[in-house]
C-alpha cells in the first residue's frame, strides 16, 4: 500500500489542524493505520493508531485528550484531528500501516507532512 499524506501547516499556539492520510490500493481496510512525528532533532514518536473497523484506537499519553485518529475505509483515508495544539507538536507528521493490531512491524510509511505550531 502507498500512503500519501497532506493537510499539514502554521498555525498558532491552541488551534486545530486535520491532517489526512490517503492510501492507494484495495485492501486499505486491513491494516492497522497509525500516525508518528519526528521533531528536528529527535527520533521518530507514536502518536496514535486505530483498528482495521476504525472503533478501537490507542493515543500517546502526549497527545491522548487533544489528538483524534479516525478513518473511512470508503475513501481509504486516515486523518489526524489535532486540536489545542502546542509549539511542541511541531513536528513532521507520518502515517503508517501494518496488518496485526497487537504487535509488529509497521510495513508502510508515507511522505510526511509539516505541522508546525507558533507560540
Amino acid at each position: 500500500v502507498q500512503l500519501q499524506a497532506s493537510g499539514g501547516g502554521l498555525v498558532q499556539a491552541g488551534g486545530s489542524l486535520r491532517v489526512s492520510c490517503a492510501a492507494s490500493g484495495r485492501t486499505f481496510s486491513s491494516y492497522v493505520m497509525g500516525w508518528f512525528r519526528q521533531a528536528p532533532g529527535k527520533e521518530r514518536e507514536f502518536v496514535a493508531r486505530i483498528n482495521r473497523s476504525g472503533v478501537v484506537t490507542y493515543y500517546a499519553d502526549s497527545v491522548k485528550g487533544r489528538f483524534t485518529i479516525s478513518r473511512d475505509n470508503a475513501k481509504n483515508t486516515v486523518y489526524l484531528q489535532m486540536n489545542s495544539l502546542k509549539p511542541e507538536d511541531t513536528a513532521v507528521y507520518y502515517c503508517a500501516a501494518r496488518p496485526d493490531w497487537n504487535g509488529g512491524k509497521y510495513d508502510y510509511f508515507g511522505q510526511g507532512t509539516q505541522v508546525t505550531v507558533s507560540s
